[in-house]
């Protein structure tokens, strides 16, 4: 194991062993009407990001918190460290991570940079936007998100727990929840499906090419996963680094949920148990009641019906009761 490994473990067991010291109304801070887990968040590096500079050849992942984060991060980081032959990193470069002494370390990563944040559009550093840094967004449904968010706040000490999934409910609906309101957080972006420097794909697009092969991978025993290949390959073109078919099937093939799972536990200490639990879709199924996917439905519509981002989404399929 590297010192850099050794490293981060040591401070994935620091910051638990720090949040199970604190009462659950210390777990949290507010940044703008937004709320951050004090754990990994500081307000010195929220301050510091203000002056953050994106360098062109930038790869930028935005996500909502749980909706596929660290599956796309890693075919990201395969990607571009298999087209400049660099070893991928373990690390997590979420950008409004830790103190202000993070940033640095992120300005001695060498170019390309593979970062990534849950921050909400309007408070991403501008220096973002005024490169050609690659902007890659990834959504998932908001059912399922939910869910997940819920088992990732009683599965980790970084946060508060929630006693039912009804009380989260509510906060998740009212956008208080860590990172803020989902829907606010896809809204901003639909000004963008445009831009020539933004690609937004969706984890049930991925996912359901990767289910497809796993599925016939037990059947046939050679199937090769042509959609999620086929999303590999989008994604790499996107980014500047067209791989031959060898290496685009090689990503394909150890971006699998289980394969990740099990990786994870050997880099990430015991925060890969917060970060893996199923990876399904439609798993609110078996916590929605008839109101909640009526209330979550009808906000929906609200705030992203007869949008080319809602249709992207492909709610009716994926959240119709």
């Amino acid at each position: 194991m590297n010192e850099n490994r050794k490293l981060f473990l040591k401070n994935v067991d620091k910051i638990y062993d720090s949040a199970s010291k604190r009462s659950p109304g210390e777990l949290q801070f507010t940044y703008e009407g937004i709320l951050y887990p004090t754990t990994i968040c500081s307000l010195g590096n929220f301050q510091a990001l203000e002056g953050f500079e994106a360098i062109k050849d930038d790869v930028i992942l935005v996500t909502y918190p749980k909706s596929g984060t660290m599956w796309v991060y890693q075919i990201i980081q395969e990607i571009v460290y298999t087209a400049t032959n660099r070893s991928p990193s373990s690390d997590i470069s979420l950008i409004e991570l830790g103190a202000p002494d993070h940033l640095e370390c992120l300005k001695q990563q060498p170019s390309p940079r593979v970062l990534h944040t849950h921050l909400h559009y309007n408070n991403i550093p501008t220096s973002i936007f005024k490169t050609t840094a690659k902007k890659l967004v990834l959504f998932r449904n908001p059912k399922d998100t939910a869910v997940s968010y819920f088992h990732f706040y009683n599965s980790s000490p970084m946060f508060p727990t929630f006693s039912t999934w009804d009380e989260f409910f509510k906060h998740f609906m009212s956008g208080k929840v860590c990172w803020g309101s989902y829907f606010e957080s896809l809204l901003t972006w639909n000004k963008h499906l445009d831009d020539e420097d933004v690609m937004i794909i969706t984890y049930e697009d991925l996912k359901e090419g990767l289910f497809r092969w796993e599925l016939f991978l037990l059947v046939l025993n050679r199937w090769k996963g042509r959609n999620l290949v086929a999303g590999v390959k989008q994604i790499a073109e996107f980014l500047g680094f067209p791989l031959n078919q060898k290496q685009i099937q090689a990503i394909a093939d150890q971006s699998t949920f289980q394969n990740m799972k099990v990786n994870y536990q050997g880099t990430h200490s015991q925060f890969a148990q917060a970060l893996f639990r199923k990876g399904v879709i439609g798993d609110w199924r078996n916590y929605f009641s008839p109101a909640q996917n009526q209330e979550m439905d009808t906000k929906f519509k609200e705030y992203l019906g007869e949008t080319k981002l809602g249709a992207k989404l492909k709610y009716d399929t994926y959240c119709k009761a």
